[in-house]
This record gives C-alpha cells, sequence and structure tokens, in this order.
C-alpha cells in the first residue's frame, strides 16, 4: 500500500498590523440609548383554508370566541369551526427614544398547526414589555415570505408561509420614560471588549474636546463625564463622541463550520514553523447476503450466506510545498489551495496545528 504525504513548512514574522479607523458608534453602544422587546398574542383572519384546526389548537377557539363577544357577537361553538383564523404570536422592537404615536415593524408567527398566513390580516393586538405595560397596538396586512400547494396525495411549501411581516404595522402608544437632556456622564460599551480599543477610545475623547472628559474604566467600558464641558446639550456631545474615529483592536480568530464547510481567519491570524503530513486513505466495508435455496425434490433447506466486500483505496496524494518566510495571510490560503486541499480537509488541517500549539489565534468551531 502506497502513502501519500502532504508536507506543509508554513512560517510567520511577527507583524504589527493597524485596522482600518472605524467610527465609535459602529464598535460600541451608548447606555440609555437601546431598544426595548415587546410580545403580544393575537389572532389573523382571513385566510384561505390554511388557518388553525380548533381540535388541535383549542386556544384559537378560545381567543375568536372572546373577541366576537367583545365585539357583541354571541356566537355558537360551531359556528367559530372556521379554517380560516390561526393565533399568533406578535414581536416588535421599540427603537430607543420612541414617541407615542410613531410606527414600528412587527413580525407574526403562527403557535397552532395553520399552514399558511398569505392573505391574511391580523386583528388589533396589544404589545406588552418585559414590565407588562402596553406600549404599542399592532394590526394590519402580513406579508408571508412562503408558498404552500397541497393536494390529495402531495403537498409543495417554499419559503416559511408561517411567517411574516407587517411593515410599520404598530403605533406606539406609551414612551419610555428617560429623560436624555438631564444626565451628567454616559457609559460606551464595546461590542467586543478590549483593553487597547477602550485606550484608543478614551485618547480619541480627550483629545478631540481638549480636555479629560473619557476614563477607561475596564475593557468594555468608558465613561464620559460631562460636568466639564459646563452647560452643554448632552445630546450634541454624544453626536460629536460617536462620529470620532478610532482603530479597533480584536484578537485573531478562526471560526470553523462544519456543517457547512465555511473557513473565515482574520487577518492577525499567525501560524509558527511547522510541518503537517495528511493521509487519503479510504476503507470500505459492505455486507450482501446471498440465498441458498436448493432443487425442488432436493431435501435440504433454504439458508443465507454472508457475504462481505472489503476495498482500501489510496487516493492520490498531494505535493509537496512551501511557504516562504514573512508570508501574509493570504500566501497561507494560496499555498493551502495549490496543495488541492479540500475545504473539509483544510479545517482538520487546522485543528491539528491548532493542537500542536503552533496556531497562534482563538480557534472557534461552531
Amino acid at each position: 500500500m502506497r502513502t501519500f504525504l502532504a508536507v506543509i513548512l508554513l512560517s510567520f514574522l511577527p507583524v504589527t498590523l493597524l485596522a482600518a479607523p472605524v467610527r465609535i458608534k459602529d464598535i460600541a453602544d451608548f447606555d440609555g440609548v437601546r431598544g426595548n422587546d415587546l410580545v403580544g398574542y393575537g389572532l389573523v383572519v382571513g385566510l384561505d383554508g390554511t388557518g388553525d384546526g380548533f381540535r388541535n389548537a383549542p386556544f384559537t377557539e378560545d381567543i375568536l370566541g372572546g373577541l366576537l363577544e367583545r365585539l357583541g357577537v354571541n356566537a355558537t361553538d360551531d359556528a367559530l369551526r372556521s379554517k380560516n383564523v390561526a393565533a399568533v404570536l406578535v414581536t416588535a422592537s421599540l427603537p430607543p427614544f420612541a414617541r407615542s404615536g410613531s410606527r414600528i415593524d412587527v413580525n407574526v408567527s403562527t403557535i397552532g398547526d395553520a399552514e399558511s398566513l398569505l392573505g391574511g390580516t391580523l386583528v388589533m393586538t396589544p404589545l406588552l414589555a418585559a414590565d407588562g405595560n402596553i406600549y404599542a397596538v399592532a394590526q394590519g396586512s402580513i406579508i408571508a415570505g412562503g408558498v404552500s400547494i397541497s393536494g390529495e396525495a402531495s403537498r409543495v411549501v417554499e419559503g416559511v408561509p408561517t411567517a411574516g411581516t407587517i411593515p410599520v404595522g404598530a403605533r406606539v402608544e406609551r414612551e419610555v420614560e428617560f429623560d436624555f437632556a438631564e444626565i451628567q456622564n454616559i457609559r460606551i460599551a464595546l461590542r467586543n471588549a478590549d483593553f487597547t480599543t477602550a485606550a484608543r477610545i478614551e485618547d480619541a475623547i480627550n483629545a478631540d474636546f481638549n480636555k479629560r472628559l473619557a476614563v477607561a474604566q475596564d475593557s468594555g467600558t468608558v465613561i464620559v463625564e460631562f460636568r466639564e464641558l459646563g452647560s452643554v446639550n448632552p445630546a450634541r456631545v454624544v453626536g460629536r463622541i460617536e462620529n470620532l474615529l478610532v482603530e479597533p483592536e480584536d484578537r485573531a480568530k478562526v471560526v470553523i463550520d462544519h456543517r457547512a464547510g465555511t473557513i473565515v481567519m482574520g487577518e492577525r491570524v499567525r501560524i509558527s514553523r511547522v510541518a503537517v503530513s495528511q493521509g487519503n486513505l479510504t476503507l470500505r466495508v459492505s455486507e450482501a447476503a446471498v440465498v441458498s435455496q436448493p432443487n425442488p425434490f432436493a431435501q435440504g433447506q433454504t439458508v443465507t450466506v454472508p457475504r462481505t466486500f472489503a476495498e482500501v483505496r489510496d487516493e492520490p496524494g498531494i505535493g509537496f510545498a512551501e511557504v516562504a518566510e514573512n508570508a501574509t495571510l493570504s500566501d497561507l490560503v494560496e499555498g493551502l489551495n495549490a496543495l488541492g486541499v479540500r475545504p473539509r480537509d483544510m479545517i482538520d488541517i487546522l485543528k491539528s496545528i491548532h493542537a500542536a500549539g503552533a496556531l497562534h489565534a482563538d480557534l472557534i468551531v461552531q
């Protein structure tokens, strides 16, 4: 049996790289400037026979009966058994500083056995926040992103017709109480905590205002005091801060998705000098039973004789290649591609390099 080895010699020297400057608003959030999640339970009507079955979803019958009763309609149980209605959960996000009367988008999803929301209309649905108060009311025609066609013997479904959206389908009825103009300081929360980035944000703010306003509290928080500026409008100060440019620092990462065979590597990934060998040996074993039956006039019994087939396949190996000194990440990728390494084989190679301590990056396997 022949053995094919692929040896890769990779050598990198430490190189200091600086990311492109980005705005502070693109890498951090400001304390208090945040949205709030809303949820509600409602009813969709006007479906073309694709709604809930009341036997499997009795809660749909309850909410429909309650709705009709509030409207002054006394309907019997038999009259409520229609396939044109469906119970749904309605979700939305209340943006920061949303004012009463403004409109927001909502998402609608079935919770019963409805087949599709195509052509449906959401009936007035209150949306509650985590504190139990109603902050918005949703209603309108649903835009579903799928198609469902069924017959007596088969059914074809494309997309997800059991979920949809209503653009600007909810009206804000209650405002979140927060007086931004009265704040004395604000915290900047980094989305990717890093001491170097926090220090650069502190330096950028202090240099722009020519005052010591910002202090990096930790790797993920920078506090900005407004008292040194006297009587100012905090909104204008934050608007000035969020557009300052800084160079973010981040850890080197390699992200691997086993299911899709995807590999994403940052430009800071470095690999020490290392040798890697890979074999393409495939062993296949299969079973195929053979039935042995005697002649009609012979005195014997029918028996099953096992048959095993074993095959050892040694695929052509990949040749030798060497990545020169001072190689960049693009050189590494080009070197692996030149060897004809498939994505899934490349995943195994990177995991082995990381286990050997030669991959200087965080390996994230999804």
